[in-house]
């Protein structure tokens, strides 16, 4: 395999092709929250439990982690360009059919529509990244991917409320659903950039031989430890995507916008962190090292805001500061999975092993909302705190292994 040279050629390709991806990527994270920051309206409309409304959210990731899983190896197969379009199209539709809904069963289906657009995002966008993107640029742009999502989240909240406290929740969905269409176009329009079919991968210092078959990469340990890596820190950020508002208006006395800035701030301060993160990863290595002091800094700041103690004005101070420790440890994150993957595999590798995060993210609502149907939110945040500890120690044991495959 060749590698590109860092000619301007290829230096505008690289900036294009990571800005395209981002975008995309952003709106894909926009609607992982289209429904959290709605759950006060929605709760009331529909007369719902909290445990019913992280069932929302579990439909949306287990359809997500399942379609992901299969969507990598459409990706290898049709090209990361076509099945990326098709998600967008799909979240577009999912708001307008949320927008709509008239009871709980309407509410299920456009999460589960919302969820088979998400389930494409991972395996075609790093697919593109890793055909696409220089080698020399691979850590910044995994950087940006990050921190676009993070803006996503940022953004989702901030756009949804506001139209909702000026008009409606349905008016907040279907404000949403036009988001995708726009992106659709900005990617359609340029689509050369994105083509993936005739452009071999770069060559890597890949851990593992190229697979034969196209499932010999399901034999690599490293790649189910990965997944597992994954599951923990989504279960961590899933508690704070879920009820983070909802535990800190308990335990802080914060209003509902307070508690939604909370959440932005903690998700404006990942994105600063991912930006830090991808200089880090581009000048080591050990990628796992990364993680582990970025996973303790943010699991030092989960258990002191699960204290209590804090005034409301510093308990936004604690989010920022979560945020900023995982939003370090991302690209270190991505590189750890690559290091991990076999040629010729990269969408089926990147659809295993993201499933975690789906599959984390589809369990989380369900713990965290009998956690806050029981009165415990200060819970919320211990547990925060101990899924990243786990993720430390799985972070460790994909590095070890990896550094002596290829010593």
């Amino acid at each position: 395999m060749t590698t590109m040279n860092a000619t301007p050629a290829n230096f505008k390709q690289d900036v294009m092709v990571i800005s395209l991806v981002g975008v995309a990527h952003g709106i894909s994270h926009f609607f992982h929250m289209i429904l959290a920051p709605l759950f006060p309206w929605i709760k009331d409309a529909f007369e719902l439990s909290y445990a019913e409304l992280g069932l929302l959210m579990t439909v949306f990731f287990v359809i997500s982690g399942i379609g992901q899983a299969l969507s990598g190896f459409i990706v290898d197969k049709l090209g990361a360009r076509t099945v990326l379009f098709f998600g967008i199209a799909c979240l577009g539709i999912s708001a307008l059919t949320l927008s709509m809904a008239q009871n709980y069963v309407m509410l299920l289906s456009g999460s589960a529509l919302a969820g088979v657009g998400n389930s494409v995002f991972h395996p075609s966008d790093y697919t593109l990244l890793n055909k696409r993107v220089s080698m020399q640029r691979l850590g910044y742009a995994f950087s940006v991917h990050g921190i676009s999502g993070n803006l996503g989240w940022a953004a989702a909240p901030v756009f949804l409320v506001t139209i909702a406290q000026l008009a409606s929740w349905r008016t907040a969905l279907f404000c949403a659903a036009f988001l995708p269409l726009i992106v659709l176009l900005i990617l359609f329009i340029y689509r050369d950039v994105l083509q993936t079919e005739v452009h071999p991968a770069h060559g890597t210092d890949h851990a593992d031989k190229p697979a034969e078959g196209s499932m010999d990469f399901m034999k690599i340990p490293a790649v189910w430890m990965c997944f597992g890596f994954f599951f923990m820190i989504s279960m961590a950020l899933g508690g704070i995507q879920s009820f983070s508002s909802a535990s800190l208006r308990d335990l802080y006395g914060m209003s509902l916008s307070s508690a939604t800035m909370a959440y932005t701030m903690y998700m404006l301060a990942s994105a600063g962190g991912m930006l830090w993160g991808g200089y880090l990863a581009s000048k080591t290595s050990n990628h796992d090292r990364t993680i582990t002091l970025a996973f303790s800094f943010a699991g030092v700041f989960s258990l002191l805001l699960a204290a209590g103690w804090a005034t409301a004005p510093v308990a936004i101070i604690l989010m920022a500061a979560i945020g900023f420790g995982s939003g370090v440890a991302g690209p270190s994150r991505d590189l750890l999975i690559r290091a991990a993957a076999p040629k010729n595999a990269t969408g089926r590798v990147y659809g295993v092993v993201y499933s975690g995060l789906d599959s984390g993210l589809a369990l989380a609502p369900l713990l965290f909302g009998a956690i806050m149907d029981a009165h415990h939110p200060a819970w919320l945040f211990v547990c925060v705190g101990f899924f990243q500890v786990l993720a430390i120690l799985t972070a460790v044991n994909v590095g070890t292994k990896t550094r002596a495959l290829a010593a």
